[in-house]
């Protein structure tokens, strides 16, 4: 099996009711995942791919984005643990225990937490594998 990441998306947005609870769950999770912060104002912040602001920021238009399901690569069981743990610690909610989703693919480790609006966060490892780069790197 070969899997493909990076090609699709470019980034998402996430339009937040209280962008401090969120990125107070958010920076929990990253700490864990080893992904920093890549910038932030009054109104939003922003990590990799993922844009996370408030109702009244120039960019949400107004209207709050609604229920969606995120999935964060995580290099091992222990980072998936420690992603549910910090998440649930930063204001998550249970939404999967780590373990075994042998129903996706021999290997798949994963666990899903709700953040403070209600997004299924997931955290996975597809078990050993090689990668081709450690991450798609842009320049300007």
């Amino acid at each position: 099996m070969e899997l493909h990441r990076g090609r699709l998306i470019d980034h998402v947005q996430l339009v937040v009711r209280d962008l401090k609870a969120s990125r107070r769950f958010y920076e929990a999770v990253f700490k864990v995942l080893d992904v920093p912060i890549g910038g932030s104002a009054e109104d939003y912040f922003w990590a990799d791919e993922l844009f996370v602001s408030s109702i009244d920021s120039r960019a949400a238009s107004g209207q709050l984005t609604g229920r969606h399901h995120l999935a964060f690569q995580a290099r091992d069981r222990g980072m998936v643990d420690g992603v549910y743990k910090a998440g649930l610690e930063a204001g998550g909610t249970d939404n999967g225990a780590p373990g075994e989703r042998q129903h996706y693919h021999p290997g798949y480790y994963a666990a899903f937490l709700l953040d403070p609006d209600g997004n299924n966060i997931e955290a996975v490892f597809h078990g050993p594998a090689n990668r081709s780069a450690a991450s798609v790197k842009i320049a300007f």
